[in-house]
């Protein structure tokens, strides 16, 4: 990295960033707490608050949110008459998922091949880092320019909206004329992008019965309805022959126009198998950015281990379905219930249950703060211009701060790079885009406060 106060600033930080990072992964904070111990949560929310209260931040609080997380927010006063920009990150993180597939443990930062691996470390904790480092390296070189907000979510993960709900009870308190969301990710480690999509999403769970119980599969199988079988029939009618999302009535054939995704590298990102086949039709950009797309996140049914030969009487899944932008979240849910209702078979009876939602996001790349943003990325990365790309993930925040304060410039940047391995076992952040990252906002907020 090319010499300049700022980036020395936060090199000169880089040991410290770890050990707090360390102290943050290991609170084992997933807003499950049916799964996960609230206090775990809570005890994140007062590191963050503690953290910011130790910079200087003015009415630091821990915001409890109506889905019954925490959010940690705190105000860093600057010259009179600066702007204000508001910071954004997450300290709550996704299960570990199968912990024997990790490494090393999820939760204890640990240091591999010049990574630094743990659940959180890239989504979204180091994020949390990311905004301390570039206000200490401003600090160290003689002040922060703008007025900083900081706001810690505690369940964006879990997609309940308790921040959403939150700030439109009370908007006046993240106003701000920018806002610098850090939960997206460079294109690829060492490409500079901003992100100026999300897709929204919808989260449905389904749930299909046959009969008053389960039956003798070989007294009643072949006659009597099964729920299982049902439910199987009706999660297949969700993708086409070619592996397209395909609900009635939902639009799939957008393009994606901005920074391309190789298919052979997205192969290699995304760790597909030698021998199977992509899913889906068009550029991989338009199928992951621009089209909408469904998983099914988990079945309800008897696992292998103990199954009996019974006919099921009852089956249900939890489904997640991405939308793009220029797609409302609240059609896309009606499509998607009306879909499942229309294709269960054999007269069973179906419910759909809504779990969460959240609607997609673009940005308007022309705005002034964009312009110091790309500034500021070309002078962390040298040679390296600022791209810009979608992301396929939702942020259901973004519209609800666009909704809220429609003047306000909204930019996406982050660590969750493709070797990140975000929401999958093995989670990772490279300490060199943080580094970067970290001169990257601090630069671009004394670009912005002098333009």
């Amino acid at each position: 990295m090319s010499s300049n106060p700022v980036a020395e600033a936060v090199a000169s930080l880089m040991p410290r960033a770890k050990e707090e990072l360390t102290e943050l992964v290991a609170f084992k904070s997933v807003a499950d707490f049916d799964q996960f111990p609230r206090s775990e949560s809570e005890g994140a929310a007062r590191w963050i608050a503690d953290a910011l209260a130790a910079e200087g931040f003015q009415d630091v609080a821990l915001l409890d949110t109506p889905d019954g997380t925490q959010s940690v927010y705190g105000y860093l006063p600057g010259p009179e008459g600066a702007k204000t920009v508001l910071l954004y990150a997450h300290y709550d993180v996704q299960p570990p998922l199968d912990e024997a597939g990790w490494t090393s443990p999820p939760f204890e930062l640990t240091e591999r091949e010049g990574r630094w691996y743990g659940r959180g470390t890239a989504d979204c904790k180091g994020g949390v880092i990311m905004h301390l480092l570039a206000l200490r390296a401003l600090r160290a070189g003689g002040g922060v320019p703008v007025h900083v907000k900081v706001i810690a979510e505690g369940s964006e993960e879990q997609g309940t909206g308790g921040l959403e709900r939150y700030a439109e009870e009370h908007p006046d308190l993240l106003t701000a004329d920018t806002i610098v969301i850090g939960d997206a990710g460079n294109f690829r480690a060492g490409l500079p992008t901003v992100t100026s999509t999300l897709r929204g999403m919808t989260l449905l769970r389904v749930s299909v019965d046959t009969l008053e119980g389960n039956l003798h599969s070989g007294q009643f199988g072949g006659a009597a309805p099964d729920a299982l079988s049902a439910l199987i029939r009706v999660l297949d009618s969700l993708r086409a022959e070619d592996g397209s999302t395909t609900v009635d009535g939902l639009a799939a054939e957008n393009r994606w126009e901005g920074v391309e995704y190789p298919e052979e590298q997205f192969r290699k990102d995304a760790k597909v198998l030698d021998g199977v086949e992509l899913i889906g039709s068009g550029s991989v950009a338009d199928r992951i950015w621009a089209r909408p797309s469904v998983t099914v996140l988990g079945i309800d049914c008897p696992p292998v281990v103990g199954a009996t030969p019974s006919v099921q009487a009852s089956a249900r899944a939890l489904i997640s379905l991405r939308v793009p932008p220029g797609v409302d979240a609240v059609d896309a849910t009606k499509l998607l219930q009306a879909h499942l209702e229309a294709r269960t078979p054999w007269g069973a009876r179906v419910r759909t249950e809504q779990i969460g939602q959240g609607q997609a996001f673009r940005a308007d790349t022309s705005s002034p703060a964009y312009a110091a943003m790309a500034e500021a990325m070309e002078a962390a990365y040298p040679g390296q211009e600022m791209q810009y790309a979608g992301q396929g993930g939702s942020i259901p925040l973004c519209n609800t701060l666009a909704s809220l304060y429609p003047q306000a410039e909204i930019l996406l940047i982050g660590l969750s790079e493709p070797e990140a391995q975000i929401h999958a076992v093995n989670e990772s952040v490279s300490p060199d885009e943080l580094e970067r990252l970290s001169v990257t906002e601090a630069l671009f907020l004394r670009n912005y406060a002098a333009g």
